[in-house]
């Protein structure tokens, strides 16, 4: 027992169970914060990598389950996601094992999660910037947009390769590039066809890893305890927070870990994070001001920020 609970499981399970509520809220954010989290909290990357892809294939259970019966996905687009995304998963171990001694390939993940972390970044403002300018997509029974089989597969490929690698992606690369192939496909069945998927895709990812470099206890159990009540509160409270304000936040998050691991000097990350903090809301307001919307907005918790509305408003009309 004393094996299980060293001095690191207190901050392990405080770390697990608020990835786990962003996890819940915003169906991502998973391996792109609990990773980097564990590499500061002094676990190798290789370690880190293995044992939250293993903890991820149980909290992301948790979520999909609470999340299943609102998100009516699209399962025949699921599954060229999973035909493409499950066997390059299961390579990820196997490619990080071929890069050389153990210094070598911890080198080689840190890496590769700093650059997959700028990725996730770019993808998650594209996101959110995606779903502001075409609204939001309600399933009132028009029919799903055709599926494409060989771009599908090919997102699932890449994706499935950046999670075996780094346990980064599933939910921002995938997403994002769903979005893209299918601009008419409601946000509910987005998010249900993101979490059908990411099921087998972190399994096979898991699967592989273990195999080649085994799982500490001693991590993985805190990263499972503290993530699965994490994620199911986070996806109770889905509601209730601006997805908005929220994902951006993560964006900034992202992007200045991925810059840290990728070993810029402190000064700039910092110049940087404060320049993202300041200018970035002003940025969103005058994007969001040019497609129409409100620059400016205050959302009551629980309450959604309003649509346009459909009606035309002449020019010279006060919004209120």
């Amino acid at each position: 027992m004393g094996d299980l609970i060293t001095a690191d499981t207190p901050g392990l399970l405080a770390v697990a169970f608020l990835v786990g509520i962003v996890i819940g809220l915003t169906g991502m954010g998973g391996g792109a914060l609990m990773t980097p989290a564990l590499i500061f909290l002094g676990i190798p990357p290789t370690a880190a990598v293995a044992n939250d892809l293993v903890a991820a294939a149980v909290n992301k259970s948790v979520g999909a389950a609470v999340h299943y019966k609102h998100g009516s996905p699209n399962l025949r687009l699921a599954m060229w996601l999973i035909l493409g995304s499950v066997p390059t998963a299961f390579a990820g171990a196997w490619i990080i094992a071929a890069t050389g001694e153990p210094e070598d390939q911890q080198a080689f993940v840190k890496k590769a999660i700093g650059v997959a972390l700028l990725l996730a970044a770019s993808t998650l403002t594209m996101r959110i910037y995606l779903e502001m300018r075409r609204g939001d997509y309600t399933d009132d029974g028009r029919p799903d947009p055709a599926v494409r089989p060989l771009p599908t597969f090919l997102v699932g490929a890449l994706g499935g390769l950046l999670v075996g690698l780094t346990s980064v992606g599933s939910g921002s690369l995938i997403m994002i590039s769903l979005l893209l192939l299918y601009p008419t496909l409601s946000a509910r069945r987005l998010v249900g066809t993101d979490l059908v998927q990411a099921i087998p895709l972190v399994l096979s990812a898991a699967i592989s890893h273990v195999m080649v470099s085994g799982m500490d206890w001693a991590i993985l159990l805190p990263l499972i305890i503290g993530g699965s009540p994490g994620t199911f509160l986070g996806a109770r409270l889905a509601g209730f927070v601006s997805q908005s304000i929220l994902r951006r936040g993560i964006a900034i998050v992202l992007a200045l870990t991925g810059l840290g691991l990728l070993k810029v000097p402190p000064v700039w990350v910092g110049i940087i994070g404060a320049a993202m903090a300041i200018l970035g809301p002003v940025v969103w307001g005058l994007i969001k001001h040019a497609h129409g919307r409100r620059a400016f907005i205050h959302v009551p918790i629980g309450r959604r920020e309003p649509k346009p509305s459909p009606v035309t408003v002449p020019p010279d009309e006060d919004l209120r």
